[in-house]
This record gives C-alpha cells, structure tokens and sequence, in this order.
C-alpha cells in the first residue's frame, strides 16, 4: 500500500502568502497602467481636438484654392483660345499663376490627407485606450475579489490566533497611546498657549504703568504689541484642537479637510504630496468621515516617518458602493517576500479601524520602489450625509 503524502502546512502557507503578495503586486501594477492610460486618454483627446480643427482650416483652404483655381484655369484657357489679342507678358502670368495655384492646392490637399490620416489614426487609438482603461478597472475589480478570497476563509485560522495576541498587545498599547498623548497635549500646552498667556498676563500689566509714565501713544504700541501675542496664542490653540479633531470635517467635509492637512505635511516635511479626489464627493456620517480622515492621516505618517519619500501620492476615489483609499510613495519600501514586522501600533490601528468599518486593506511594497497602502470601505445608507 502507497505510503500517504504529508502536506507540510508551513509550506502551504509560504505559497499562498507569495500568491498574495504577488496579486496584490498586480494590482497596484494594473492601477498603475490604468491611471497612466487615462492620462494618455485626456492627452490625446486634446491633441485629436486640435487636429480636427487644423482638418476644418485645411478644408476650407482646399476649397478656396479650387475655386482660385478654376477662375486660373478659365483664364488660361480664354489666353490659349485668343492668343494673338494678348502680349507675351500676359501669357506667360496666366500660365505662371495657374500652375503656382495647382502647386499651392496640390499641397493643401496633400496636408488635408495627412490631418485626415492622423485624425482617423488618433481616433482609433482613443478607442483602444477607453477599452484599456475599461478592462483595467475592471480587473482591479476581479483582482480584489481574487485577493478578499486568497486574504479570507484560507488564511483566517492562522489570523484568528495572531489576531487574539495582537489585540491584546493592542489593548496595552492604547492605553501607553493614551498616557503619551495626555503628556504631549500638555506638554504642547505648556509650552506654547500657557506661556504666552503668562506673557499676556505681565504685559497687560505694564499697559497702565507705560500709558503713566509715556503717554497714549507708548501704551496704544504696548496693547497693539498685546493683541498680537494673543493672536500667536490663539492660533496656536487652534493648531492643537485640529491635531485632536480637525474641526473642519464637521464644516467642509472629508476631501477640503485632507487637502489642508496635507499642506501642512508637506510644508513641514518638504514631501511633496498630491491629492486626487475621484468620482463625485459625498457626506458621510460623522464617525466614517473620521475613520477615513484617520486612516489617510496614519499611512502619510508611516510613510513619511519610515519610507524616506520625495513623493506621495493620495488617493480617494467615491462609488455609489465604496470608498477607496490609495496611498502610495516613492520611498525606500520593503522586500514583499521577507516577513517584516506587522504588529506596529499604527498599523494595527489601521487595521482595526478597517475591520470596524467592514473594510478590507492590502499593503503592498517593492524595496527601493515604493509602497502601496490600498483600503477600501463599503457604503452604507446611515452613512450618508445627514
């Protein structure tokens, strides 16, 4: 009797992580050449606009010199019949200037064909790049579904294990979060509003003794010094309440917030960052706009704290069904196929974030390439605008 064949369940792992991983590899790849394809879409578009309107001009110019070229014609024809009534001057014009009209037509129409022939060959491949385009996202499409199925019910054993100690370590690690968000706050706190307030304090106390001792002009430069400490005071209580919670989200929405805090990232770090918005921008409930905010936040900070980038590129693309978050940079990235460490607070964070909004992220990088962050959340109607 044949001896049975062991399955080594290591191996079997090893296997579908390296399929994953390539897939996921494919995607990013798949909605790399789709987003190139439109680009080259939009520019041909405007180029094929511009050759049809040269087309119209080289048609018209066809048509005037076909008419230029019958009046020469019948005037060399009238010449030829009547020779002896004209002198040799005007002969010689008549053939010199309908044969410079047949020169001059035969070169438009040659210029007519060509704009034609580009024209026609312009169209033909606008229509192959909207075909690409089309298949490209609708494999991105075939690929998550590929890579939910791959990431889910085959890989879900060994998750659940590494999920029950990671979210222990979790728990730990929010609450150091919590103490060490606690001291920064006042830190920050005393360090700038508290101490400009102390100046404020003094200074306003030096108002009357300066009014006293050198007159209304001394004291009006004094509170006009004042006012400006505590405008540099209150805008510094600002820039704290908006790192807590940018208030801007409950005022302007989700994708004017992300554009200013972006901004500011990249005046501070000198990264230059690039938001796309995609598809037509929608309310959310208040909780899902902070989630998104959060997860955008998170991976841009990763990014510019471990990657190294000269650019980073955000992403979000709105569907009646989902929102879609891509964030990629050009930095150092990582090797896919050697195990890295997973369990950072900030990407378990994530992670959990995504798991509570029932959404699915992939991670995907390639070393001294980049790295891809893509999450996509599912839309719900109590999350509409309210």
């Amino acid at each position: 009797m044949a001896a049975k064949t062991q399955i080594d369940p290591k191996l079997l792992d090893g296997i579908l992580t390296e399929t994953i991983n390539t897939v996921k590899v494919s995607q990013t790849q798949v909605f790399d050449i789709s987003e190139e394809s439109r680009q080259e879409f939009l520019r041909l578009a405007k180029e094929l606009e511009d050759v049809k309107e040269k087309a119209l001009e080289a048609i018209d110019r066809s048509d005037l010199l076909e008419e230029r070229s019958k009046i020469a014609r019948s005037k060399l024809a009238q010449v030829s019949k009547h020779f002896q009534k004209y002198s040799e001057g005007d002969i010689r014009e008549a053939y010199e200037s309908a044969n410079a009209i047949q020169i001059e037509m035969s070169i438009a129409r040659q210029t007519e064909k060509q704009l034609r022939e580009k024209r026609n060959d312009l169209e033909r491949r606008l229509n192959a790049l909207k075909e690409t385009v089309a298949k490209a996202e609708s494999l991105v499409g075939q690929i998550s579904v590929v890579l939910n199925y791959l990431s889910g019910d085959l890989l879900k054993i060994n998750e659940l294990v590494e999920d029950a100690k990671q979210k222990q370590e979790f728990g730990l690690q929010i609450i150091e979060a919590q103490e060490e968000e606690r001291r920064r706050v006042s830190r920050e706190i005393h360090d700038g509003p508290a101490q400009l307030m102390a100046n404020v304090l003094i200074r306003s106390e030096l108002v009357e003794k300066v009014f006293n001792e050198k007159g209304t002009q001394a004291a009006v430069t004094e509170i006009r010094d004042l006012r400006e400490m505590v405008r540099a005071s209150l805008r510094e209580v600002r820039r704290i309440i908006y790192d807590l919670r940018p208030m801007a989200l409950d005022d302007l929405g989700l994708v004017p917030t992300l554009k200013k805090y972006l901004r500011n990232v990249q005046e501070s770090t000198g990264i230059e960052i690039e938001l796309v918005p995609m598809g037509n921008e929608r309310r959310f409930h208040t909780k899902m706009e902070i989630a998104l905010f959060r997860l955008i936040q998170e991976a841009v900070q990763n990014s510019c704290k471990h990657a190294d980038p000269k650019h980073i590129s955000v992403k979000i693309e709105f569907t009646d069904r989902n929102v879609s978050l891509f964030v990629k940079d050009d930095g150092k990235g990582f090797d896919a196929g050697v195990p890295q460490k997973t369990n950072s607070f900030g990407l378990i964070g994530m992670r959990e974030r995504v798991e509570l909004l029932e959404g699915t992220l992939k991670i995907s990088s390639r070393l001294n390439i980049g790295t891809g962050v893509y999450i996509q959340i599912p839309i719900r109607e109590r999350e509409g605008s309210e």
